[in-house]
């Protein structure tokens, strides 16, 4: 019987300790990371007014859903209420966590960027639109990116084109993985403002407090 009693008591003890294990680690989770520093936006696409008090970094990727859903839900406000208003400027950083397709959207993106900088974002905005609902793998192609860069640039389409199957602006997509790992993003969409990478990136209350925070 008292071995039995021990036993219980034992396994009663690894229980708690489990559930204190996943409450802490549940708390912690929750928190916004004050960083070291700030993703430099040299070279990046930049919204808004250059010397604007705050900077509002999107580690995203075009193939991301929860990308889409940020930009669909949380962007136009932000633009609206602060980047509109030159309270903040923002910036997108490609990551490459959906392997060749994303990839192949960074290189887009990037040539854009060099040889039509001015509709970047118009090329951006059109690219998540035309991400489907369903059956996300395959949908990024040179056709679909010549396709859309057709619609909303004025770069010539044979350069832009080639630009992607030579992998001419390889050395853009690299330098943004290398932030990606600097900053140690593991989920997209990541949101840094002014050095805090936010928990939770669809948190319009805590983007709004920061960004308001970093007028002073």
């Amino acid at each position: 019987m008292n071995k039995m009693k021990y036993l219980v008591m034992i396994t009663l003890a690894i229980v708690v300790a489990l559930v204190l294990v996943v409450l802490l680690t549940n708390q912690s989770g929750d928190e916004d990371e004050t960083l070291e520093s700030h993703p430099s936006t040299v070279d990046q696409p930049v919204l808004g007014d250059q010397n604007a008090p705050v900077s509002v970094v999107e580690f995203g990727d075009f193939k991301c859903p929860a990308c889409k859903s940020w930009g669909e839900t949380i962007y136009p406000q932000l633009k609206e209420d602060f980047i509109d208003t030159g309270k903040a400027q923002f910036s997108y950083i490609n990551t490459e966590f959906h392997g060749k397709e994303s990839t192949l959207s960074a290189l887009a993106a990037e040539s854009i960027l060099k040889n039509d900088p001015g509709s970047y974002w118009d090329f951006h905005k059109e690219l998540f639109e035309t991400q489907p609902d369903q059956h996300h793998d395959g949908w990024i192609t040179v056709e679909v990116l010549v396709e859309v860069a057709g619609k909303t640039t004025d770069v010539d389409m044979e350069q832009f084109k080639q630009d992607i199957e030579e992998q001419t602006y390889m050395d853009e997509v690299k330098k943004d993985s290398s932030l990606v790992d600097e900053f140690t993003v593991e989920l997209t969409p990541t949101i840094i403002i002014n050095g805090t990478k936010l928990e939770d990136p669809y948190d319009y209350e805590k983007i709004s407090t920061l960004i308001e925070e970093g007028q002073n």
